[in-house]
């Protein structure tokens, strides 16, 4: 019984904690508006606006998929690559070890912000590249891109606690962003790898932001590099990689 109830209390404990988590950053437009806009923003000006009428559907799909993954790298990098390495700087971590309370919770909830997160990017560039793009898709299709998009922002919540523990609070947003955009460019997120010398195509498979974009374009029946085991083996062993080494490095902190 006491088990039971212990269990009904962590559960609830985690939905709250993840509830306000959410509530926090989405009430922080430095956090909120450039995760929840800039993808939108940049998906309208290059993949609607700008794009060459002759193949406006063909980049229109591309970049639907590819600016997906570049939206949903954000709340996964800077929601825990920053957020942890502030919260560690004001002793917060050292707190919560002494409080009364799952262990896990804590990333946990931050998980479930950043999937909350995604989901909402997601549906916004969605309802963009159906509404404005002329994108048309099957339902069976648009539920298989979600299904890659939505999760692809775990790979990204593994890294940016990499960085949480090794840099401060100061240094975490320069770091955070020193990684991301060359990240997106080389991982042919904002263009296609085409575009760029051959050094850095041959280069794309080390970017974990590369294996979900060819996943994504697979989705939508698009061209696509790979077979879909090896995307999902290295997207696996990056993730844990990654949450493990900065789990140890986490836990070796006084």
């Amino acid at each position: 019984m006491n088990t039971l109830v212990f269990d009904a209390v962590s559960r609830a404990s985690l939905r709250l904690e993840a509830r306000l988590e959410f509530l926090r950053l989405l009430r922080t437009p430095g956090f909120s508006v450039p995760v929840l806009l800039f993808p939108l923003m940049f998906f309208l000006l290059f993949g609607v606006l700008l794009a060459n009428p002759r193949s406006k559907l063909q980049v229109t799909q591309y970049l639907l998929a590819t600016y997906s993954v570049f939206g949903v790298m954000g709340p996964g990098l800077f929601g825990f690559g920053v957020s942890v390495a502030n919260e560690r700087d004001k002793g917060l971590l050292a707190l919560r070890r002494a409080l009364p309370m799952p262990a896990l919770n804590y990333v946990a909830s931050k998980l479930a912000m950043a999937l909350c997160f995604s989901s909402i990017i997601f549906v916004l560039l969605a309802l963009a590249g159906a509404g404005i793009g002329g994108v048309r898709l099957a339902w069976e299709q648009w539920l298989l891109l979600g299904l890659v998009i939505v999760p692809g922002v775990l790979p990204f919540c593994a890294l940016g606690l990499l960085v949480a523990s090794y840099c401060s609070g100061q240094a975490a947003p320069a770091v955070i962003n020193l990684i991301y955009l060359p990240m997106a460019l080389l991982a042919g997120l904002w263009l296609p790898l085409s575009a760029l010398p051959a050094v850095f195509q041959t280069m794309a498979p080390l970017w974990p932001a590369w294996h979900v974009a060819q996943l994504a374009l697979a989705a939508m029946a698009q061209p696509s590099q790979g077979a879909l085991t090896g995307h999902l083996l290295y997207l696996l062993i990056f993730t844990l990689a990654c949450g493990g080494w900065a789990a140890r490095r986490l836990q070796r902190e006084p």
